[in-house]
């Protein structure tokens, strides 16, 4: 079993996603299986099928949160430091060809959202990051193509 980083929200978020498949969707999806029930013949029941369906789905999210929960290493990242870009950090970098300047942070995993400026640790953006420090410059060889940019600052918060 291993374990993978994750910030505390991203843990929060997981945590109240679960609460809310167990104690919202459950019961609800249970309520559309019996009104699908009352209606009669199950086998020609399109109701029926789409309830049950939806109860395979939510009970299988159910068990992967249960397990990402149970994997997550909560990384309290305001209580890191250091000189040199780790989990967590936040950085602010410049795009060389564009001269854009862009923010992430990076997060574990589950809890990426570019648009959020949140990115994976396994991405390749963040695996060039990891280890430099302000002023370096960074080679990223995205989908999209090869990029340069330069770290102006990081932090933790």
């Amino acid at each position: 079993m291993d374990k993978f980083p994750m910030t505390p929200g991203g843990f929060e978020n997981l945590k109240e996603e679960l609460r809310n498949r167990q104690q919202v969707e459950r019961p609800n999806i249970i309520l559309a299986i019996s009104e699908a029930r009352a209606h009669g013949d199950l086998s020609e029941n399109a109701e029926y099928h789409a309830a049950k369906e939806a109860q395979s789905l939510n009970e299988g999210r159910i068990s992967e949160l249960e397990d990402l929960i149970a994997r997550a290493e909560v990384i309290d990242v305001t209580k890191l430091s250091g000189d040199r870009i780790k989990f967590g950090a936040t950085i602010t970098l410049i795009d060389e060809e564009t001269e854009a300047e862009k923010i992430y942070q990076i997060v574990g995993d589950q809890e990426a959202d570019v648009k959020q400026g949140r990115i994976s640790i396994s991405s390749p953006i963040a695996r060039a990051l990891i280890g430099k420090g302000e002023g370096d410059t960074i080679e990223v060889n995205a989908p999209g193509g090869s990029r340069s940019y330069e770290i102006l600052s990081f932090k933790f918060v």
